[in-house]
């Protein structure tokens, strides 16, 4: 009986050792099985990340082109700009040029001419004076600044200052110089003398 026992004893251990042994099997089949998925999604998850890399990449490098070129036109433009605005500057101060040298010329003509008397000689003045307000005009320069007018310090310029029952509070009394603008801009301001400020 006691063989019988340990016969079954033994079977009995043999038994589990065997399932212990099929177990263990199938685990290890599993783990083999799962070890190869995992590396494969490993292994494709790897891809999709190079190939976003590279995509990445691309579009940095096309980025980079494009504000390379960017860079290129701005300068570019840059450069006609300023040759734009050097000729623009140029070819005004010709026109200006072109059109005082008719008032150089006459200037001339009356300094050499000996033979004019004094009422000759002054109507060639008033005539070349009136010559050179008219350029002046042509340009768009307009000149301020006259006796009588209400004083206004951003237009003109007190060097004097009276009192004078005559005339009214803050009122140009005397012109020493005109002042001249071209549009809104002020290119020299009126000097004058100004009564009861």
């Amino acid at each position: 009986m006691s063989k019988d026992i340990n016969t079954e004893e033994i079977n009995e251990k043999e038994e589990i050792k065997a399932e212990e042994t099929a177990e263990e099997t199938q685990e290890e089949t599993t783990e083999e099985k799962a070890e190869p998925k995992a590396e494969k999604k490993e292994k494709r998850k790897e891809k999709k990340q190079d190939s976003e890399i590279e995509k990445l990449k691309k579009e940095l490098a096309d980025k980079d082109d494009k504000f390379l070129r960017l860079a290129a036109e701005y300068d570019n433009f840059r450069k006609r700009s300023v040759k734009e605005k050097s000729d623009i500057y140029a070819s005004s101060k010709s026109d200006v040029i072109n059109e005082i040298l008719p008032i150089i010329d006459n200037f001339e003509r009356a300094a050499q001419n000996s033979e004019a008397d004094f009422e000759g000689y002054k109507k060639g003045i008033e005539l070349i004076f009136n010559q050179f307000l008219a350029v002046l005009k042509k340009f768009g320069v307009e000149s301020f600044g006259e006796e009588g007018e209400q004083f206004d310090p951003s237009l003109h310029s007190a060097v004097m200052v009276i009192e004078d029952d005559s005339l009214g509070e803050n009122v140009i009394a005397q012109v020493f110089s005109k002042g001249y603008r071209l549009g809104d801009k002020i290119i020299r301001e009126a000097v004058v003398k100004v009564a009861n400020t």
